[in-house]
């Protein structure tokens, strides 16, 4: 982040939802609702679907909730309100997925609800490691430190 705002790059934050868990779709780890990308992907999602990240989650759930909208519309408008975010990559399956994501562009946060939202996980935290056990991201490594 600090990188793009320096050279003026827009970031398209990819699963912004965190696979669902910012959506509510997860009650605990290892268990997929079905139909969900978890249960239809397979075992990479126990390594993402974190009871750290579940807990975060429910956080965010009960601030919505204080709100009157849904989790995932909290967690897209806190996203889109970051500086140097241009807008999120969003990945609905339903139309009704979909029509809730669309209502998070009504949803202006307050500075007290960011901060809020910022003590639930720290800028430069991170709550589950959603993005390393990517097959792409670990060639990409190997690739750097073979050098």
């Amino acid at each position: 982040m600090p990188l793009a705002l320096r050279y003026g790059l827009g970031l398209l934050p990819w699963s912004p939802l965190a696979m669902g868990m910012l959506a509510g779709r997860y009650g605990k780890p290892g268990t997929w609702p079905q139909g969900s990308r978890a249960a239809r992907i397979g075992s990479w999602a126990a390594e993402r679907v974190s009871a750290a990240g579940l807990r975060a989650a429910t956080k965010v759930a009960e601030t919505a909730l204080d709100l009157g909208i849904s989790s995932s519309q909290l967690a897209l408008a806190w996203l889109m309100q970051q500086p140097g975010v241009t807008a999120p990559i969003i990945g609905p399956r339903t139309m009704q997925h979909l029509e809730d994501s669309l209502g998070a562009l009504e949803v202006h946060l307050q500075p007290e609800i960011l901060e809020q939202l910022d003590a639930i996980v720290p800028p430069g935290s991170a709550v589950a490691d959603f993005h390393n056990t990517s097959g792409w991201m670990r060639m990409r490594l190997d690739a750097a430190s073979a050098g």
